[in-house]
């Protein structure tokens, strides 16, 4: 297939079919694919007091990438859809639900069109985890998608790497502000890693990832426009992945954090809105 290098959107979605395919194969078991199958695995970073019950709740999966935590959200009781870009991950997605007769559908669509293609007003809860905002342009325009998704009084849990941990990279071993706090629309970021981020060697298609850095006062107001209720925000001092590989280091909740030594910033943030019944 041949991919417009220039148009951002497109080199993502080849860099995450792509992707899509190494992580099913899960062959560093990064993603314990075999766990979530066997319900022996649950969210990471995650926790069910975070999250609240969600028990029989109809949860939209927005950026589902291959189902995993969908998957677990079903097993937990929910009814659940989501809802990925890459047609490859849907498939992905599909065969999981299938295999493990967990009550999770899939629907292949861009999450700046999640309302049209999910339907509106029809979700108890939306739940936004790790890896998806900076993948889009337009946090506004996502703003306006999860609340059209929500049914009045159905609530939001979005989790994700704080933007301000986002603009920082390593230099000589202390992190040190290189991106700007807040990325244009029309000039996004880009990286050329040739692998992804699970340690698999299979090489990624040569064209880069395009990200775009959303600051903490856009995520809010992006909610607070489209109607939405701000119920609760929170910073936090872990990840789910290497951020910053020879910095970061694994503790034993299997979350990576700053090392003692390193000027402390917050890695993850979360955000709880509503909409109003």
């Amino acid at each position: 297939m041949t991919v417009d290098a220039a148009d951002p959107l497109a080199a993502n979605l080849a860099r995450w079919n792509a992707r899509a395919e190494i992580h099913m194969a899960d062959r560093t078991g990064f993603y314990d694919v075999e766990g979530v199958v066997a319900g022996t695995r649950t969210f990471e970073g995650v926790s069910d007091a975070d999250l609240g019950p969600v028990e029989g709740l109809r949860i939209a999966h927005v950026q589902c990438h291959f189902g995993l935590d969908s998957l677990i959200l079903a097993r937990k009781g929910a009814v659940v859809e989501g809802l990925d870009f890459s047609p490859v991950a849907i498939e992905g997605a599909r065969a999981l639900a299938a295999q493990t007769g967990l009550p999770a559908t899939f629907h292949l669509g861009d999450a700046m069109r999640a309302a049209e293609v999910m339907g509106a007003g029809r979700f108890d809860m939306v739940f936004v985890t790790w890896g998806t905002i900076c993948w889009l342009p337009d946090v506004f325009a996502w703003g306006a998608q999860v609340a059209a998704l929500l049914k009045p009084g159905g609530r939001l849990f979005f989790r994700d790497g704080h933007p301000a941990a986002q603009a920082l990279d390593p230099v000589d071993g202390r992190l040190v502000p290189c991106f700007d706090w807040r990325t244009a629309r029309e000039a996004p970021l880009r990286f050329e890693e040739e692998t992804t981020y699970t340690g698999d060697a299979d090489a990624l298609p040569p064209v880069a990832d395009h990200e775009w850095i959303h600051p903490v006062s856009d995520i809010v107001m992006a909610l607070l426009r489209a109607g939405l209720r701000l119920d609760g925000i929170e910073e936090h001092d872990f990840l789910v992945w290497d951020m910053w590989p020879g910095v970061t280091e694994r503790g034993e909740d299997g979350l990576w954090r700053l090392p003692p030594g390193q000027v402390r910033v917050p890695l993850s943030l979360t955000v709880r809105a509503s909409r109003p019944a």
